[in-house]
């Protein structure tokens, strides 16, 4: 997980977080389950201030896209949405089985494409 802070940006530091979280929650980099780092811990490592990163956390939580679990740590919620669920995690041993045979990603896409056509002709 690579989150970069642009202390430049008029985006204030939390939604710089919170924003770049959710796109990894979104487009399955984080799948459903993944901890996160705990609040301290990447705090400290993007330079922030605690209360910076508790509040993209809480916001995060507030959408539903991650759950606080006490001292289990904050993990990506499961979506409202079981099929999506469901084909998150197959897309993500899909993506994981295609890095293992070597195929490169615009392959494994292209047959994805394919398979989606072959199912849905028309």
């Amino acid at each position: 997980m690579r989150i970069r802070i642009d202390q430049t940006s008029a985006v204030p530091p939390y939604e710089q977080v919170r924003g770049q979280l959710a796109r990894m929650i979104g487009d399955g980099r984080l799948p459903v389950g993944t901890r996160l780092p705990a609040v301290r811990q990447l705090a400290a490592d993007l330079g922030l201030a605690v209360n910076t990163v508790a509040r993209a956390y809480r916001e995060l939580e507030t959408a539903g896209l991650v759950e606080t679990r006490g001292r289990h740590g904050t993990v990506v919620a499961p979506g409202r949405d079981d099929a999506t669920d469901r084909l998150q995690r197959a897309a993500t041993g899909y993506a994981a089985e295609a890095v293992r045979l070597g195929v490169p990603p615009d392959r494994a896409l292209a047959l994805v494409r394919a398979a989606l056509d072959a199912a849905h002709p028309g």
